[in-house]
């Protein structure tokens, strides 16, 4: 059975035209942007690269979302400005966060809060290290020739007074 949802009746026209409010577009996201995203990671390999670094010691058979999903689920979060992984719990049924990470919207849910949690304490020194050596390969083979000298200009404060 179809259930239809009724119209918010009585908005003014704008410009001329008649203004219908309705609630039932189905499953929405406001961060359509991501699709472009996961195109560029795609072409450029960044969850791979990223993913390869890290040694996967939970037992297989208990294993529902590889490195790599995790990973490009929180490289995506990040991206759409959700710093922190609190917002997993939800943005984990969004359907663009589902299509970025090669889900249907109507797919499982993506990975967890608390899954996110374990994979960013995963890494250790040498991971770390590993991973640190991937983005510079990555930055690197973005040119025809490779740079002699590459300055990193780290400011990591908010206030615009510092670092410029």
């Amino acid at each position: 059975m179809s259930e239809t949802t009724p119209s918010l009746p009585g908005l003014s026209p704008v410009s001329g035209k008649s203004l219908i409010a309705r609630f039932d577009g189905g499953d929405m996201s406001s961060d359509g942007g991501l699709l472009a995203l996961r195109e560029i990671e795609a072409r450029l390999g960044v969850v791979d690269r990223l993913a390869a670094c890290l040694r996967d010691l939970r037992a297989p058979e208990r294993i529902r979302h590889c490195v790599a999903e995790m990973l490009r689920f929180r490289l995506l979060m990040i991206a759409a400005a959700y710093e922190d992984g609190n917002d997993a719990d939800s943005l984990r049924h969004d359907p663009v966060f589902k299509l970025a990470n090669g889900r249907l919207p109507d797919d499982g849910a993506l990975c967890s809060q608390p899954t996110l949690s374990r994979l960013e304490n995963t890494p250790d020194t040498r991971a770390l290290i590993r991973m640190s050596r991937a983005m510079v390969e990555l930055y690197c083979d973005s040119f025809r020739t490779v740079p002699r000298c590459i300055t990193l200009d780290i400011d990591d404060t908010f206030d615009a007074v510092h670092g410029g």
